[in-house]
This record gives C-alpha cells, structure tokens and sequence, in this order.
C-alpha cells in the first residue's frame, strides 16, 4: 500500500485499526519528497531526523491507545513564511539570515505540534509570499507537479506541489491575494483561505489584515479536520475570532440541497476565461444543482479593485523593506523591488482611499450573500503557464494580479473561499473553482466543497514521481 495516496482521515483510520503505523507513513512521505525536490523544487528545508523522532513517539501513543491530538502522527509540511520551532524561516530571501535560535512556533504551528503533526520540512515561497507564483533568489524556481515546464503558481507553491505529490497530505500556506488558492488550482489540490481571524497569524503580516493562513489538502474533509486543530485563539494575535461555535469537521454532512448559489462565470464580463476553464467550472456548478442547490447565473455588484488592492499591497511590501540598506536592497527579487518602489510613492491619503474602496466591496458582498450563500467563480481564468514567469507569456498583464482576478477582491473583504479541483484542460492541467460565503461562513464552503468530493468531482488522487 501506498501511504502518500491517503488523507489525513484515511491515514488516522489506519493508525486507529493498527494497519500501518506513523514511522511507515512518514517513512514513505519522507522518500516522496526526496524523490521530487530535484524535478520540482517544493521544499527549502527536509527535516528527517525531528520526523521520525516525531513518528516514532506517535507511534507509541498509538500502541498505548492514547493519540496526542486529532492529527497525532499525520506528516505536515509548513510554508517557509510561518515561524516554526527550531529551524530558521527565511522567507525565500537571501536578506533573512539564518542564524538566531529560532523558538517560537507561529500558532498555526503550535496547535498542529500540539495535536502530535510530523513536520516532514519548510516548503518554497517567492519573497515574503509577495507574487502569485513560486520562484525566488533564495530557492529558484518550485514546478508544476503536472508539468514541470509550467508554474505550481504561488505563493503557496512548495506546499502546493508537495501535496500534489504525496509529499504529506497537509500543509499550511498564507494568501494574501490568492497564494493558498492560486497554487492550489495549478496543482489540483483543495485550499482554504479561511475567513480572516480563524486562524491566529503570528507575527502580523507586513501586509496587514489581507493575510490569511489556511490548509491545503488533498481533500474538503482533511481541510475541515484541519481547521478543527489550528482555527483557535492565540492571545498574540489581537485580531484572532473567539472558538467557532461547532466542528468544520462534523459540519462537513449538511451537503448542498436548498443551498442559494450564485454562479457568476466572469464577474460581469469582466474576466476573460479560457474556454477550457469555464466548460470545467461550469459543469461542476451544474453538478451543484443536481445535488440540490437552487443555482442562478448572477454577478456581484462591483468593479474590479485592483488598484486599492495594490495600494494597499505595494504599501505593505515597501514597509517591509522602509529599513533595507542598498545592499540588502539589490539581494532583493526585482520584481518585489520594483513594488516597494511604487508602494512607497503612496500617501496616507492614497491608502485611506482603499481602504474606503476595500470596506464599500465588503458591504457589498455582505448584501449579497443576504440573497445567496454561496458564490461560485473560475478560481482563475487560466491553467498553469510558464515556470519562472510572473505572468503568461505573451499576456498584457504587467503584475500577477492581472491573472488573478477573482481572488484577491475576497481578501480585501475577508471572506472564506476555497478552490475545488473540478477537470483538466487539453493538456492535462487542472482547472480549479472557487466557493466564497460570507464572513464567518467558513462551514458553508467546506459542506459544498465535500459534496463535490462524495460526489465523484473530483477524485482526490496523487501524483506519482514517474506521472510528473
């Protein structure tokens, strides 16, 4: 039996019955990951020898009949923007030294340390997470698990890719504008960009309230078991939402019937959708009507925000860098230079001004989901292009953003939204939909997007080395 094609659910079943055991999943997890790192790069950091010490000592309280937590013994990955306990975070920057001692956990990490998570490593982000895909100075370019030639999309993408690939079936990732979602897509993985608050985030985001932190799974129900652990309080987050009121976990059975769904192909046509794209989306959304969902094609009321998005974006990542020399500054990804250069031509003034377009987006999407529960989108409109691209080639997009159109309006309003794998295109890369709900509705994507899973769309299945 191959370990790396089970869940987390799948592998805490085993271990229950006593079939296989924590050593034997990491065991293989780990040779997983060893076996892609040259091909696909996900990884910044293996970190064997705290794995196994981590699984044998699971093992044991799986021997005696008394597991840690809900995850005891289950292999995780951790994006190399999360502080985590004992090993440096570099951030995927040559200007982060790696000396320190390093002792704190980030509290997504604590909580899955405390539920008796393996931590099999750190995985690939561009510069502090600052584009929707995954290359950086520090770490080089992280590849499509399905085609290597292409992006795994970012800035979530070593976790992306190391999921895809069996390489541990969790992983935590951030998303300041797509960066669990967007990679998740390219990969043909489920990610959650929980609402804002769920999960605490420690220290804050130079990004500010933008960043989320979430799973990324092989599946909805991994996802939800998963928020279960790391969606609690942490008293250095001031921000963080008091315990939801019930399990995502046990919410997950309430399926879609008499659900309102709003399915909106383009946001008003004002996306452009490859073809491929919108034919795969929308046969998972009349998938959601079979089920019984009430499904009607309608828009948001609102324009694209970009530019109070990058206001506000840009102004963060030029405060993250205010205090760089000149020589830390040239170690930088020019592309990140070149927005901290524009972020810091921005006034208070300018950034007031999105934030007032930022909170008219949220009353309006709070008015719609008065109407609708559910909005169902593209989570992008293309599939995976070239690796080591910021954009398509041949686009007229100068920043990611240009692509990414129906994600990052849900961070600025704070709203959960998860990507579902639902079909491929021609050349075999996945093409993902979005499920947004209101704030606080974080039950209601993770229900829709596991009856989408229970009903055959799609098939959580993971990519071998010899396929990629």
């Amino acid at each position: 039996m191959q370990l790396t094609d089970l869940t987390a659910v799948q592998l805490l079943d085993g271990y229950r019955k006593g079939e296989f055991s924590p050593v034997e999943a990491t065991e293989q997890a780990l040779e997983r990951a060893r076996r892609i790192q040259p091909e696909v790069n996900a990884f910044v950091r293996l970190t064997e020898e705290d794995a196994l010490t981590r699984a044998r000592e699971a093992q044991a309280r799986w021997r005696r009949g008394a597991p840690a937590g809900l995850l005891d013994g289950v292999p995780v990955t951790v994006k190399d923007i999360l502080l985590t306990r004992g090993w440096p975070t570099l951030r995927g920057s040559r200007t982060v030294s790696d000396q320190g001692s390093w002792t704190e956990d980030a509290p997504s990490v604590a909580r899955l340390r405390e539920h008796g998570a393996v931590f099999l490593g750190k995985t690939t982000t561009p510069e502090f997470g600052w584009k929707g895909v995954t290359d950086s100075p520090l770490s080089g370019i992280t590849r499509n698990p399905h085609d290597p030639s292409r992006t795994s999309g970012g800035s979530s993408g070593g976790s992306a890719a190391a999921v895809a690939l069996g390489a541990g079936p969790l992983s935590l990732g951030t998303d300041g504008g797509g960066s669990i979602r967007i990679p998740a897509a390219f990969c043909g993985i489920f990610g959650l960009k929980p609402t804002y608050g769920r999960v605490p985030l420690y220290p804050a985001s130079a990004y500010g309230t933008l960043s989320h932190v979430g799973p990324m799974t092989r599946d909805a129900a991994d996802a939800a078991l998963m928020l279960d652990v790391i969606g609690v309080p942490d008293p250095r987050d001031w921000s963080a939402l008091p315990p939801a009121p019930g399990s995502f976990t046990e919410g997950l059975a309430g399926g879609v019937h008499g659900l309102r769904v709003a399915y909106s192909p383009s946001l008003g046509g004002q996306v452009a959708v490859d073809p491929q794209v919108a034919a795969a989306v929308r046969r998972a959304v009349a998938r959601l009507a079979e089920l019984g969902a009430y499904v009607e094609e309608t828009d948001p009321d609102f324009s694209d925000p970009v530019e109070a998005y990058h206001t506000l974006w840009f102004s963060g990542a030029a405060r993250l860098t205010e205090r760089f020399s000149p020589y830390k500054r040239q170690l930088l990804d020019p592309g990140l230079r070149e927005v901290c250069v524009q972020g810091a031509r921005y006034s208070a003034l300018d950034y007031l001004a999105a934030v007032d377009v930022r909170m008219d987006l949220g009353r309006r999407m709070g008015r719609f989901h008065e109407t609708y529960d559910l909005l169902v989108t593209p989570t992008l409109p293309v599939t995976a292009f070239e690796a080591g691209e910021e954009v398509p080639k041949g686009s007229a997009h100068r920043r990611w953003t240009g692509w990414t159109p129906f994600t990052y309006p849900f961070n600025l309003t704070q709203q959960p939204a998860a990507t579902v794998p639902v079909g491929t295109d021609g050349a075999g890369l996945p093409v993902g939909m979005q499920l947004v709900a209101a704030r606080h509705r974080d039950d209601l994507v993770l229900r829709a997007a596991h009856a989408l899973y229970e009903a055959g769309i799609p098939s959580p299945t993971t990519i071998t080395p010899a396929e990629s």
